[in-house]
C-alpha cells in the first residue's frame, strides 16, 4: 500500500526541502511543486521522498488525526502487537 503523509517544511534549498512530522525530519523533493511558492512553515504532502501537493496547516492536522485513530484502532484490534 501506498502512503502520502503531510510534513511541514522547515528550510527550503532550491529544489530540496528539509521537513518535519511527528519528530521524523526527511530529505523533500519539491520539484514537482515548482511553480508554488512553498516555504519554511508550509504544509505539503509528501510520497516516497517527493512532495505532491501544496496543503494548509489544517489540512495536514486533519490528516494525521485520521492516521492516529486509525493506529489506535488497530493497535486495539491486535492488542498492542
Amino acid at each position: 500500500m501506498c502512503l502520502a503523509v503531510p510534513m511541514r517544511v522547515v528550510e527550503r534549498d532550491g529544489f530540496m526541502a528539509r521537513c518535519e512530522a511527528k519528530g521524523i525530519e526527511r530529505a523533500v523533493s519539491l520539484f514537482l511543486l515548482q511553480h508554488e511558492d512553498v516555504g519554511p512553515g508550509d504544509h505539503v504532502m509528501v510520497h516516497v521522498g517527493y512532495a505532491i501537493q501544496k496543503m494548509t496547516a489544517a489540512e495536514a492536522q486533519s490528516a494525521w488525526a485520521l492516521f492516529d485513530e486509525i493506529l489506535a484502532a488497530d493497535e486495539e484490534a491486535h492488542g498492542g502487537a
